[in-house]
């Protein structure tokens, strides 16, 4: 009997993998490469041109590579400014799907719904995921806040399918808009890290320091945390890992002003980011935006003990096992990292508690059979032959 051919699916809307920015990225590298190893689905990532150029280099593959987890690359160029990076890429990416013979499509982010209907132009079936409320952001002006705004309604009416990762998300646009959606959530690593190679090169030594992970910007609160860190006593330091394309002043202006024991090592993945969540102290997580964060899950997985800004998404996210502050008001983070101070052992043990919930309710295989089941749906079921 002749196999099932494989389904074409294309994802599109982030800035590419190999995974060298943030949580979409990550989503999009565990979803491709896991799909492709089922050996049911051809997956096909739009990327720009040099964030994919940079995760490559990052796990010392040539810049030119096209094929990466059994994944085909397309990478593509954008205009690198803040308002047109986005929406420049998401066209060009569109305008070549429209060439090839895809069974189904994942657009990420809201704003990009504008091209979801020249997409199903060509007759590709289109999810889109909305993650979260974009306009809130505070590095947006007006015209930004406006564009969202726009997109989240357009986001309702165009796309086959809506996707989500939190259920405050779900919830709002099915209050709001009326609108059911499929809620799919993330995953965590396989295990924690035993090298020690970035922590060498940092200078730190294992269970001795406190770690930060997110984008550099304003609603992420890495100034408010900084600001915390100074009401710390002791000389344990905190690892603020990442950056922010387009927040070059806001960046300067934090490591101009900060506490001599915080480390920048700037944004790291793969390995030396998995070693530096499995060997923490205890891990921050001080948004204040979004559905749910991928480093607040992947934290948990790895058994830290996690601090967290009380937000609605984040309790959403990380239940009864953090301990809660308020990014508002540092010294109620300050007075969290005391407390653990004071007594690793409990906070190692609320970390054994954390990972045991990240094991019970956030795993890859799910994730991906969820999106397998929905591309599945979308191109109604396999065939046996070309379409």
């Amino acid at each position: 009997m002749k196999a099932p051919r494989r389904l074409r699916i294309a994802l599109l809307g982030a800035r590419g993998i190999p995974a060298s920015y943030g949580g979409y990225e990550t989503l999009l590298e565990e979803l491709a490469s896991r799909l492709v190893a089922s050996g049911a689905f051809d997956v096909t990532v739009y990327g720009r041109s040099a964030e994919v150029q940079r995760g490559l280099v990052e796990r010392g593959l040539p810049a030119n590579t096209r094929t990466y987890r059994g994944v085909r690359l397309v990478v593509l160029p954008t205009i690198r400014t803040r308002h047109l990076d986005t929406p420049v890429h998401t066209l060009l990416s569109v305008l070549h799907a429209l060439r090839e013979d895809y069974d189904a499509a994942l657009v990420v982010n809201h704003a990009n719904a504008l091209f979801v209907p020249l997409l199903k132009t060509s007759g590709i079936p289109v999810a889109l995921h909305a993650d979260g409320l974009e306009q809130q952001r505070g590095k947006w002006g007006l015209l930004g806040r406006t564009v969202y705004e726009l997109s989240e309604r357009l986001a309702c009416s165009v796309a086959d399918r809506l996707v989500t990762d939190a259920a405050v998300i779900r919830d709002h646009y099915l209050e709001r808009y009326g609108v059911a959606s499929q809620m799919l959530l993330y995953g965590i690593a396989e295990g924690a890290a035993v090298g020690r190679g970035i922590l060498d090169r940092l200078g730190l030594e294992p269970r001795r320091y406190f770690l930060y992970v997110s984008r550099f910007e304003p609603e992420n609160n890495p100034h408010r945390v900084a600001e915390a860190y100074r009401l710390v006593g002791g000389d344990l330091p905190l690892v603020m890992l990442g950056d922010a394309p387009h927040q070059a002043k806001f960046i300067a202006e934090l490591k101009a002003g900060a506490d001599p024991r915080i480390v920048f090592p700037g944004a790291l993945y793969g390995e030396p980011y998995r070693e530096l969540q499995s060997h923490a102290l205890a891990y921050i997580q001080a948004t204040e935006v979004g559905g749910t964060h991928p480093a607040l899950v992947e934290a948990m997985g790895f058994g830290n003990c996690v601090v967290v800004n009380d937000t609605e998404e984040n309790r959403e996210v990380a239940g009864v096992v953090a301990r809660y502050f308020r990014a508002a008001e540092p010294a109620t983070l300050a007075a969290r990292l005391e407390e653990i101070l004071a007594d690793p052992a409990a906070a190692r043990a609320d970390g054994a508690r954390a990972r045991a919930e990240a094991q019970a309710r956030f795993s890859w295989d799910r994730v991906v059979a969820g999106y397998a089941r929905l591309f599945q749906e979308m191109a109604g079921g396999f065939t046996d032959g070309p379409k």
